[in-house]
C-alpha cells in the first residue's frame, strides 16, 4: 500500500450528521478526495473516544488522522487543506488579503448563525421576529461579501468551493429548515439573488450533496430532539 493510501485509510471523523460543523469537515475531505470514516457520536452522550480525543472542549467534530486528533471545525478544514495540498482544489486562498477577508467573514458567520438558528428552532429563549431580522441583515452583508470575494464567479472561493463557502454553506441546511419551522423567509431569491443562487450551487456540488441532509430530515430531527449537537 502506498504512503498516500495509508494516510487516507487512517482518517476518521467523530461527529453527528445534523451538525453543520461536522458537515464542514466532510465537505473538505470530499473536496480533497480523501477517504474517511464517519464515527457517529451517540445522542445525549459522549463516547470514551471523543473524551480522549478532545479532553479540553469535549465537542464534535474531531478529526483522527493516523491516530492524532485535530479539533475545532475550521482548524480541521485548514489542516485538511494543508495535509492534502496536492489533492483537489485549494480551500484556503493563497493571497494574504483574500485569506484575511474569508477568515473575517467566516468568523462573522459563526458569530451570527448558530445561536440564531437555535432561537428560530425554539430550542432556546428569544424573540423569533427579532432574531429572523438579525439573520436577514447578516445574510444581506454576506450577499455583498459574495460580490467582493467571488468576483463574479460561482463561489466565494472563485471557480471552486473554498473556505468561506464551507463555513457559510454548512449552515444552509438549517437555514432552510428554520424557514419552514418558524415561517420566515431568509434566503429570499428576490432580496438575495446572488446568495440564493450560490446556496443552490453549493448544495448541489458533488462534494456536498451526499453529506448535506434535506430540509425534511432536519425538520424531523428538530421535532424529535432538543437541539443541534453543540460543537464547533
Amino acid at each position: 500500500m502506498s504512503s498516500e493510501k495509508q494516510e487516507t485509510a487512517a482518517v476518521r471523523v467523530l461527529g453527528r450528521w445534523p451538525s453543520p460543523f461536522v458537515i464542514r469537515v466532510l465537505v473538505a475531505l470530499r473536496l480533497k478526495g480523501v477517504e474517511y470514516e464517519l464515527v457517529e457520536e451517540p445522542m445525549g452522550n459522549r463516547s470514551e473516544l471523543l473524551l480522549a480525543s478532545n479532553p479540553v472542549h469535549r465537542k464534535i467534530p474531531v478529526l483522527l488522522h493516523n491516530g492524532k486528533a485535530v479539533s475545532e471545525s475550521l482548524i480541521i478544514v485548514q489542516y485538511v487543506d494543508e495535509v492534502w495540498a496536492s489533492q483537489g482544489p485549494a480551500i484556503v486562498p493563497s493571497d494574504p488579503y483574500a485569506r484575511a477577508a474569508e477568515r473575517f467573514w467566516g468568523q462573522y458567520v459563526d458569530d451570527k448563525f448558530p445561536s440564531a438558528i437555535r432561537v428560530l428552532r425554539g430550542k432556546v429563549a428569544g424573540d423569533k421576529d427579532e432574531t429572523a431580522a438579525q439573520v436577514a441583515a447578516a445574510l444581506q452583508h454576506l450577499e455583498e461579501a459574495f460580490v467582493q470575494c467571488g468576483q463574479g464567479k460561482d463561489y466565494f472561493g472563485g471557480d471552486s468551493i473554498g473556505y468561506l463557502d464551507i463555513t457559510l454553506g454548512s449552515h444552509v441546511g438549517w437555514v432552510r429548515a428554520v424557514e419552514r419551522m418558524a415561517g420566515v423567509s431568509l434566503l429570499d431569491a428576490a432580496k438575495l439573488p446572488s446568495l440564493a443562487a450560490w446556496a443552490d450551487r453549493f448544495c448541489a456540488h458533488p462534494a456536498v450533496a451526499d453529506v448535506m441532509p434535506g430540509t425534511d430530515r432536519y425538520v424531523e430531527f428538530s421535532v424529535k430532539n432538543d437541539g443541534v449537537p453543540k460543537a464547533n
